[in-house]
This record gives C-alpha cells, sequence and structure tokens, in this order.
C-alpha cells in the first residue's frame, strides 16, 4: 500500500513528540518563575505603601529637629508674630488688664506730691469720666503704642530667644527658660513687655506708675489636652529628625528597583508619597479647627491662630514641597514612557514646537543632532535640576514653586527646539 504523499512517516511523529515533550518541560520549569516576578511585586508594593506612610512622619520629624535644634530658625519663625494685629491686640488687652489690676487710682493719686499733680491732671484731664474708665484708656493707648512700636519686636524676638528652650521643654521634657508649661498649656511670660510698659507710663506724665511691682503675666502660645501626650512622640521624631526622610526615600527608591515595570513603580511610588503628604495637610487643617474650638474662653482665637498658622507655617511649607515634587516626578516618569495617553501628549508637545521651529526656518546642525541623541538624559537632567532647587529652596511659596516649574517647561521646550537629526522637512510654498 502507497503512502499518502500528506501522511506523516514514523521520523515525523517522533520528532513531533519529542518537540511536545521539551515544550512540556519548558512549561514546568516555567511555573517557578512565574512566582518570582509576583513576589517582586509584592514586596515592591510593600515598599511603597510603607514609603507612603513614612512620608507624613518624615514631615514631621524634620519640622521637629528644626523647632528644637535651630534657635535661629526658632526665632526667625516667631517674630513675624510682633507685627501680626491680632497677636498685637491680645498682647495690649492682657497687658493693660494686669497693669490696672495693680494700679490703685484712688490710693495712688493722693500720694501724689503737689508739684506732679498739674503733670497728671493735664495727661487724665482729657480722658473724661469716671476717673478710672479713663486711666484705663490712658494705659490701653500707652501699651498699643509700644506693642506696634519697633521696640516691642526687639523685646519680643529677645524674648523668644530666651524661650526657645524651654518651648523645647514644653513639647520634649527638657530645657527651661521663659516658656512655662503648666498643665496642657504653653505660656510666654510678659514681664519685660509690661516693664517697658510702665517706663512708657513714667514718661508719659503717669508716675504713679513707678509704684507698680513687678509683675509676671503669663500669654499664652499653645493650649491643648494632647500637649502632654504628645511629648515622647515629638521626641521621637526630634531625634530621628534627617534620617527618617532619608530612610523614607531609600524605602521608596526600594520598591521601584525592585519592581518588574520600574517606570510604573516611580510613577505609583511618587504619587503614593504625595498622597502621604497631602493626607498630613488635611489632617493638619482638621487639627486647626479642632484646636481653635477647644481653646478656653479667656484666649484669644484669632492670636491663638496666628500663632498657630506661624509654628505650622514649615509643615505646610514641606507638605507642599513634597506633594509638588511627587507630582513632577510622577508626571516625567509617565511621559517618558511608552504608553498611549503618553505617547499623544509627548507628540503635541513635539509636533508644536517642531512647527514652530520649522516656521522660523530653524536648522539644528551639528548641535541638533547631538540634543537628539542626548535628548532623554537633557530632559531628565532638568527635572532633577528644578526637583533639586525646589528641595535647597528655604521654606519655597507657592508661587516660589510655580516659577521653578514654568523655568523647568522653559528649559524643557528649548531641549526641544533644539532637537533636529538633521532630516527632511516639508517646506510651504507660496
Amino acid at each position: 500500500m502507497e503512502r499518502h504523499p500528506d501522511e506523516p512517516t514514523a521520523a515525523d511523529e517522533q520528532a513531533e513528540l519529542e518537540a511536545l515533550r521539551a515544550r512540556v518541560e519548558q512549561l514546568e520549569t516555567r511555573g517557578p518563575a512565574h512566582s518570582r516576578p509576583r513576589l517582586r511585586s509584592f514586596f515592591a508594593v510593600l515598599l511603597i505603601l510603607v514609603a507612603a506612610v513614612l512620608t507624613p512622619l518624615s514631615i514631621l520629624s524634620s519640622w521637629a529637629s528644626d523647632v528644637a535644634g535651630d534657635t535661629d530658625r526658632y526665632v526667625d519663625t516667631m517674630e513675624p508674630l510682633a507685627s501680626d494685629p491680632d497677636v498685637q491686640a491680645a498682647v495690649t488687652n492682657r497687658v493693660t488688664a494686669v497693669v490696672m489690676t495693680h494700679l490703685n487710682i484712688d490710693a495712688l493719686l493722693a500720694d501724689v506730691a503737689p508739684a506732679d499733680r498739674p503733670v497728671v491732671d493735664k495727661a487724665l484731664g482729657k480722658l473724661g469720666d469716671p476717673l478710672t474708665a479713663g486711666v484705663t484708656d490712658f494705659v490701653h493707648g500707652t501699651v498699643e503704642r509700644f506693642v506696634t512700636s519697633d521696640a516691642f519686636e526687639r523685646v519680643w524676638s529677645n524674648l523668644n530667644r530666651q524661650a526657645h528652650a524651654s518651648v523645647v521643654k514644653a513639647l520634649t521634657g527638657e530645657g527651661g527658660g521663659a516658656v512655662k508649661l503648666s498643665g496642657d498649656t504653653v505660656t510666654l511670660d510678659l514681664a519685660p513687655v509690661i516693664d517697658r510698659v510702665k517706663q512708657r507710663l513714667v514718661e508719659r506724665g503717669l508716675k504713679v506708675a513707678e509704684r507698680i511691682p513687678e509683675i509676671h503675666t503669663d500669654f499664652t502660645l499653645l493650649t491643648s489636652d494632647s500637649v502632654g501626650k504628645a511629648k515622647k512622640g515629638f521626641r521621637a521624631l526630634e531625634l530621628l529628625g534627617f534620617w527618617l526622610p532619608v530612610f523614607t526615600l531609600v524605602v521608596a527608591a526600594g520598591g521601584v528597583l525592585l519592581a518588574v515595570r520600574r517606570r510604573r513603580a516611580l510613577v505609583t511610588a511618587a504619587l503614593a508619597v504625595a498622597v502621604g503628604a497631602a493626607l498630613l495637610g488635611l489632617g493638619l487643617w482638621a487639627g486647626r479647627a479642632f484646636y481653635l474650638d477647644s481653646l478656653p474662653p479667656d484666649v484669644s482665637q484669632p492670636a491663638a491662630a496666628a500663632v498657630f498658622d506661624t509654628l505650622a507655617g514649615y509643615l505646610r511649607a514641606g507638605i507642599r514641597l513634597v506633594v509638588t515634587v511627587g507630582v513632577v516626578v510622577a508626571l516625567a516618569a509617565w511621559l517618558t514612557g511608552r504608553g498611549r495617553a503618553a505617547r499623544r501628549v509627548t507628540a503635541m508637545w513635539s509636533g508644536g514646537i517642531g512647527a514652530v521651529r520649522d516656521a522660523a526656518g530653524v536648522t539644528g546642525g551639528p548641535v541638533g543632532r547631538w540634543v537628539h541623541r542626548a535628548r532623554r538624559p537633557l530632559n531628565w537632567t532638568v527635572v532633577v535640576v528644578a526637583v533639586a532647587v525646589l528641595l535647597a529652596w528655604d521654606r519655597p511659596t507657592g508661587l516660589v514653586t510655580v516659577w521653578i516649574a514654568l523655568c523647568a517647561l522653559f528649559v524643557l521646550a528649548v531641549v526641544e527646539f533644539l532637537d533636529d537629526d538633521s532630516t527632511p522637512h516639508l517646506v510651504a510654498t507660496g
């Protein structure tokens, strides 16, 4: 019987069988290999999540180390409060009330020497009756003039410089000074301010103010049930200081390097860190509202809000910085990827700038060819430099961040404009 031409031979069948066995063996050996990428992806995701959780703590540790470790920075932080209208009003009212409690008008005026009485009458004559109300207005005006003067700013700065160690004591339990921690309230002793006000009162003709004894009174900086409870946590964050942000960055980088798709992991890690910082910002906003609502009635809410905002200013700057850097890095990683949407955006960017270059009749020449070859490293260099400038900037504001971003976009546009591989371009004829 003759074999049909299409009928396989025994050798063909044997070869096919061997190929099938080899294929089965290959699939069996690939089983464990498939589990390795899954394991890598699991640990990459885990490290990125840990970095996101550590981001708020890193910002807090940097703030804690900065407040506790740098007296000059603390003084610079608190200095603007001397010219804050709400703080000035609260200090004025507090000092006026304390001075008036130690100023017995009837008894003190009875002891005024006849030679000094005309000066006192002249000082008080325009204030009207009752006399106590007139003296109160006189004292209040004197205090207000001093509190709104440059002299008060100098006293305030010196007081905060001396008090820095006590702020640390209030938050960590170590140190001492003019700031006191009574229960859960951090107070500032205004005795130097009262002493200068007494001098001003005497200079303005109210010599009876010389008899006012030395007065120590408190101006509330912070008050909260959680101040005492936060000591241990604050101390731990202060000790971690610089190292916790570095550790967080290393953990995030480890998650990216361990991932199978590193570009996608970089986008995820950058956005996760940005989200962690944003959550801290939301917590700070909610904490501020809760803090102000829980203040005692005798504490000025506007002044307390000014103090809170000043102390939290460094935190807010850090949050803005981390969110901005995270978004920039994620956007840069996404745009340099091969996704359809990313390629469409980059095509629009390149096409728009290329159209401007062609319309201007500019050819790159040797420079354009070099830029074309080094385009990707140049673009990443621009991003890295922009991020480095933002990180090195001392408390960048929103405007500073916008300007840095605009400068980076301009340089990227210049790189794109110079990118020309000397291929022929269509030229419109007139």
